[in-house]
């Protein structure tokens, strides 16, 4: 395994500088309706900001395996569209007043326009998409709304609920880790087309090994993602999360780090648990008490682990690689992912 390393983010993002504001003209540009209010909540959304995490990893993997062209610009524009859906859908679902520091959508214009909104910048997405003519392209898109709003149900299906890591594995997956896994793979598929093919091929159904192995790398790091994320949510300040904080145990979510101290803990910490994920606020246990009992039984550390391991499984599924700039990057993401702390 390569021991190279891109060592800052600054010269990832310089790396993928120009390929990133196209994305942006991109999505902005697809984002557009005849129905007002629609372009409105989307350039709100859109001008959010966030990590632009998995356009870039889509345009990581297409180019680490030689790919350069505007598809990569247009499906990365897709997977960020897809990716906002989820967001004000989450919103509305969760009853959030706020995302990345500032009102959410549904706040402003309410829940059934977003919801609808929401919808439409699916259905763009899968729009944009149609024009590369690759029904791998599409079976990946489709497969990865199916296991989006699985996600989804299961998670409320399981509010309140103390489940075991099984199950949290599962809802991460669908919930966060199939994007990123399809956003690799998506680059994976542009790179593996013969050069000489023209729009309007049939794709084969068949995923390449190139394929498999950057779709692991991208689940095990969405994976990492999440843990991390949820980690975060437990730990963090209000002023850094952008968001309230604790507001899974608020909502009745049990996570990686809870879900140890509930099998690990002693019948007064698991009752104290238990007592916030069904009362869904900190009234009668405080955040400070859960915190206190994650500390007791090493919950956290626990947690973290389990997101470094998944970090070591994607770097080690990108061996296959040519030593290049975009796998060097590749092989830093897994370290800012784990590290970072909003």
């Amino acid at each position: 395994m390569s021991t190279l390393a891109i060592a800052t983010a600054k010269e990832v993002f310089d790396l993928l500088h120009d390929d990133l504001r196209a994305i942006e003209r991109e999505f902005e540009a697809d984002a557009v309706s005849s129905v007002a209010v629609i372009t409105q909540i989307s350039g709100y959304l859109r001008e959010g900001g966030g990590k632009r995490l998995r356009p870039s990893l889509l345009l990581l993997s297409a180019r680490a395996q030689g790919f350069s062209g505007h598809a990569m610009v247009r499906l990365g524009a897709v997977v960020e569209m897809v990716h906002t859906a989820t967001l004000v859908h989450d919103d509305i679902i969760d009853a959030a007043d706020t995302r990345r520091g500032r009102p959410s959508a549904n706040t402003t214009w309410g829940n059934g326009k977003c919801v609808l909104a929401g919808d439409w910048l699916y259905m763009q997405a899968f729009r944009v998409a149609l024009e590369e003519r690759n029904f791998r392209i599409l079976d990946l898109l489709i497969g990865l709304t199916q296991q989006m709003v699985e996600g989804e149900l299961l998670q409320m299906e399981k509010l309140g609920l103390c489940i075991g890591e099984s199950d949290y594995n599962a809802l991460i997956y669908r919930k966060t880790a199939c994007l990123f896994e399809v956003s690799m793979r998506l680059g994976a598929v542009l790179a593996g087309i013969p050069k000489s093919q023209t729009n309007g091929h049939a794709a084969s159904d068949t995923p390449s090994e190139a394929e498999e192995r950057m779709g692991e790398y991208g689940r095990a790091l969405g994976m990492a993602f999440q843990i991390v994320d949820d980690v975060l949510d437990l730990t963090a300040s209000e002023e850094v999360l952008g968001k309230p904080v604790a507001s899974d145990l608020r909502e009745g979510k049990a996570t990686l780090a809870v879900i140890h101290a509930l099998e690990n803990g002693s019948e007064e910490d698991r009752q104290a648990i238990r007592t916030v994920l069904e009362d869904r606020d900190f009234h009668r246990v405080t955040h400070t008490q859960i915190l206190a009992i994650l500390e007791r039984h090493g919950s956290i550390e626990y947690a973290m682990n389990i997101a470094l391991e998944y970090a070591e499984t994607a770097r080690q599924a990108l061996s296959f690689l040519p030593e290049s700039d975009y796998k060097r990057a590749l092989l830093w993401v897994p370290d800012f992912v784990v590290a970072r702390d909003r």
